[in-house]
């Protein structure tokens, strides 16, 4: 809870009560501890008491868990046994100003980014590719560039790369050799990309960070992103939020440090983040975090174990909240005792011993003081939060949503003229020239062709008819000159019969020698 007096009060031990310095809030922290031990609820208690400051929050809501915090809580069996440990006779149960989101659009407010917004070195590591295809994908990006082509969603690389490899020819002596079996293991990447769900990520209307920094009612608003489904998809999840955090600091203008900070993030699973990523990219992140608390922003994360996170970056993460770890196997033992070495030592307790006798609800807590330096690790009860444990039902999230004063930001795609639309007028327009091009050429062939079949055929009709007109002629004149003479002919079938012999055997030596000469014709030509 935040008030005057306790300032950003979330915890109490022996000493008193533990409460996060505003003006050190965004020097980063850390949340750890087994499954079970109280992680979820020591990050709602944290983003709660920001938003009573006025501080907006982004969190990542893995199980559903953190949608009660747009819900007033209630008074509990826990919660009266509790409170007056923490010195609050009366807790004012309240829920937060809360903005559900959701990269797939089904239990929030659609977050989208565009290709280029995303940029080749993310989306290289979204889509696992090696350094070969990796230069690939940043020639495809170079080319767009020079030739206007906007790449925002995932047609729009497709249509590009396809270009690209068909005109590899053009740009292979400016930037190296484009090869289609490599063009074909990207677009294969971006099929597998395309069938997790990742095509309803790109596109616009892109994200405005600066919907991230509301107020309502002087609270800080809670974003709390649907990562449920997303979760089963690490590096679209990871580099979502890496790209989310690399926006913010590109976008958002040096403040230095403040009574408080402008935002704060908390990266839930956070081990995630660091899987398979090139130390070319960790040291992205390391720069990133390291610099973006001039801009006013504290990074959370939150993690089973302090070995999930870099060295480099574990190493500036000033405020940490510790609770138990579990030491069954001598992999455990080492994380506890690398855990305990982390912590500014207290003479009143062994840490590494602590850590494994921690309570659920009970956590190590270290927290930097007013000249950035860590204090005195203590042992202490996190306080209970003021909003709801546990999830919101489908109903109340839907009703919060609806009643969203972004929805009619996101909730409607938008495809404007981009990449592919602009290669597939191109490729029509040049169908259509070449088309206008070839009909007179085209066209007479096959009439030439047409007219040599007609000549063939003219040929052998006109000498069939010659044929039987001449055999024809000759029988008749063989009839009459035998009236004359007086002879008589031995029957009417018998000479039928002898002129259809006749005439086909005249027709036939006749066809056969126009067909003969018109084919050597044909071939000597």
């Amino acid at each position: 809870m935040y008030d005057k007096e306790r300032g950003l009060y979330i915890a109490h031990c022996d000493e008193g009560d533990l409460a996060i310095n505003g003006k050190m809030a965004n020097r980063h922290g850390l949340i750890a501890g087994a499954t079970g031990t109280g992680k979820t609820v020591t990050l709602q208690v944290m983003a709660e008491t920001f938003c009573q400051a006025g501080v907006p929050c982004f969190m990542a809501d893995m199980k559903g868990d953190l949608s009660g915090i747009a819900k007033a809580g209630a008074m509990s069996g826990f919660i009266e046994k509790r409170k007056g440990e923490f010195g609050i006779d009366n807790p004012q149960f309240e829920g937060c100003p809360v903005r559900f989101y959701d990269v797939f659009g089904e239990q929030g407010h659609p977050i989208r980014a565009t290709i280029s917004q995303m940029g080749p070195q993310l989306l290289s590591r979204l889509l696992g590719l090696n350094e070969t295809q990796d230069g690939v994908l940043n020639i495809v990006f170079r080319i767009a560039d020079e030739r206007g082509l906007l790449i925002l969603d995932l047609k729009d690389l497709r249509s590009t790369l396809d270009y690209v490899s068909k005109h590899a020819k053009e740009y292979t002596t400016k930037y190296g050799n484009i090869s289609t079996a490599t063009v074909g293991a990207i677009q294969r990447s971006l099929l597998q990309l395309e069938n997790q769900g990742a095509n309803q990520f790109f596109g616009e209307p892109s994200f405005d960070i600066h919907d991230l920094l509301q107020t309502e009612g002087g609270k800080g608003v809670m974003s709390v992103l649907a990562a449920d489904r997303l979760m089963m998809q690490p590096k679209l999840y990871s580099t979502f939020l890496l790209w989310l955090v690399s926006e913010l600091y590109t976008t958002l203008p040096e403040v230095g440090d403040q009574e408080l900070p402008r935002l704060v993030f908390f990266f839930d699973e956070a081990h995630m983040l660091f899987e398979d990523t090139s130390k070319a990219l960790v040291d992205k992140i390391e720069q990133v975090i390291r610099l973006i608390r001039s801009k006013g922003v504290g990074i959370y994360f939150i993690s089973q174990l302090p070995t999930d996170i870099p060295d480099n970056i574990l190493g500036q993460l000033g405020n940490r909240v510790q609770h138990a770890l579990r030491a069954y196997t001598p992999r455990d033992q080492k994380a506890v005792k690398v855990a305990a070495e982390t912590f500014r030592a207290n003479p009143a307790f062994k840490t590494e011993e602590a850590i494994t006798t921690l309570e659920t609800g009970e956590a190590l807590v270290s927290l930097l003081d007013e000249k950035g330096a860590p204090g005195i690790v203590q042992r202490a009860k996190i306080l209970f939060p003021l909003s709801q444990i546990g999830a919101l039902t489908d109903s109340e999230r839907r009703d919060i949503i609806s009643r969203s004063a972004i929805g009619h930001k996101y909730d409607q795609t938008v495809d404007r003229e981009s990449a592919y639309e602009i290669l597939m007028a191109e490729a029509e327009n040049a169908v259509q020239e070449a088309e206008s091009k070839v009909p007179k050429a085209e066209s007479e062939k096959p009439k030439a062709a047409s007219g040599k079949k007609g000549g063939l055929l003219s040929k052998v009709m006109k000498a069939a008819l010659t044929a039987v007109t001449a055999t024809i002629g000759t029988v008749v004149g063989t009839a009459a000159s035998n009236a004359i003479s007086g002879k008589k002919t031995k029957s009417k079938t018998s000479a039928g019969q002898k002129i259809v012999k006749n005439t086909t055997s005249a027709a036939t030596r006749t066809i056969t020698r126009e067909l003969t000469r018109d084919i050597l014709g044909n071939l000597i030509k």
